[in-house]
Protein backbone atom coordinates (compact mmCIF):
# COMPACT_ATOMS: atom_id res chain seq x y z
CA UNK A 1 0.00 0.00 0.00
CA UNK A 2 1.46 3.32 -1.02
CA UNK A 3 -0.01 5.38 1.84
CA UNK A 4 0.32 3.65 5.18
CA UNK A 5 0.11 5.10 8.67
CA UNK A 6 3.86 5.73 8.88
CA UNK A 7 3.85 7.78 5.67
CA UNK A 8 0.88 9.82 6.91
CA UNK A 9 2.67 10.50 10.21
CA UNK A 10 5.73 11.65 8.26
CA UNK A 11 3.66 14.04 6.13
CA UNK A 12 1.75 15.41 9.13
CA UNK A 13 4.97 15.83 11.09
CA UNK A 14 6.67 17.70 8.28
CA UNK A 15 3.87 20.05 7.27
CA UNK A 16 1.64 20.16 10.37
CA UNK A 17 2.35 21.31 13.87
CA UNK A 18 2.99 17.75 15.10
CA UNK A 19 2.62 14.12 14.02
CA UNK A 20 -0.94 14.05 15.31
CA UNK A 21 -1.96 17.32 13.61
CA UNK A 22 -4.23 15.81 10.98
CA UNK A 23 -6.73 18.65 10.68
CA UNK A 24 -4.70 21.72 9.78
CA UNK A 25 -5.06 23.02 6.25
CA UNK A 26 -1.33 22.68 5.57
CA UNK A 27 -1.20 19.02 6.52
CA UNK A 28 -4.32 18.22 4.48
CA UNK A 29 -2.95 20.06 1.44
CA UNK A 30 0.35 18.16 1.75
CA UNK A 31 -1.49 14.83 2.02
CA UNK A 32 -3.63 15.62 -1.03
CA UNK A 33 -0.53 16.68 -2.97
CA UNK A 34 1.17 13.37 -2.20
CA UNK A 35 -1.89 11.42 -3.31
CA UNK A 36 -2.25 13.56 -6.47
CA UNK A 37 1.37 12.88 -7.41
CA UNK A 38 0.90 9.13 -7.00
CA UNK A 39 -2.35 9.10 -9.00
CA UNK A 40 -0.76 11.18 -11.75
CA UNK A 41 1.98 8.59 -12.15
CA UNK A 42 -0.65 5.85 -12.28
CA UNK A 43 -2.59 7.76 -14.96
CA UNK A 44 0.52 8.06 -17.13
CA UNK A 45 0.66 4.26 -17.33
CA UNK A 46 -3.10 3.59 -17.43
CA UNK A 47 -4.71 6.17 -19.69
CA UNK A 48 -8.13 4.51 -19.78
CA UNK A 49 -8.60 4.13 -16.03
CA UNK A 50 -11.56 6.49 -15.78
CA UNK A 51 -12.39 5.84 -12.14
CA UNK A 52 -8.88 6.89 -11.12
CA UNK A 53 -9.17 9.91 -13.40
CA UNK A 54 -12.35 10.95 -11.61
CA UNK A 55 -10.73 10.43 -8.20
CA UNK A 56 -7.76 12.53 -9.30
CA UNK A 57 -10.04 15.34 -10.48
CA UNK A 58 -11.92 15.29 -7.18
CA UNK A 59 -8.68 15.41 -5.17
CA UNK A 60 -7.43 18.38 -7.17
CA UNK A 61 -10.72 20.14 -6.45
CA UNK A 62 -10.47 19.43 -2.72
CA UNK A 63 -6.89 20.72 -2.63
CA UNK A 64 -7.91 23.84 -4.56
CA UNK A 65 -10.76 24.50 -2.11
CA UNK A 66 -8.40 24.19 0.85
CA UNK A 67 -5.88 26.49 -0.83
CA UNK A 68 -8.60 29.07 -1.47
CA UNK A 69 -9.70 28.83 2.16
CA UNK A 70 -6.15 29.30 3.38
CA UNK A 71 -5.58 32.22 1.01
CA UNK A 72 -8.68 33.98 2.34
CA UNK A 73 -7.79 33.35 6.01
CA UNK A 74 -4.01 33.82 6.14
CA UNK A 75 -2.06 34.79 3.02
CA UNK A 76 1.32 34.16 4.67
CA UNK A 77 0.49 30.53 5.50
CA UNK A 78 -0.84 30.11 1.96
CA UNK A 79 2.37 31.45 0.40
CA UNK A 80 4.50 29.30 2.68
CA UNK A 81 2.73 26.02 1.83
CA UNK A 82 2.65 26.79 -1.90
CA UNK A 83 6.38 27.49 -1.89
CA UNK A 84 7.19 24.47 0.28
CA UNK A 85 5.22 22.06 -1.92
CA UNK A 86 6.23 23.76 -5.18
CA UNK A 87 2.67 24.09 -6.46
CA UNK A 88 3.25 27.22 -8.55
CA UNK A 89 5.84 27.72 -11.23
Amino acid sequence: MYLDAAKKQEIFGKYGKSNSDTGSAESQIALFSYRIARLTEHMKLNRKDYSTERALTMLVGKRRALLNYLKDRDINRYRAIVQELGLRK
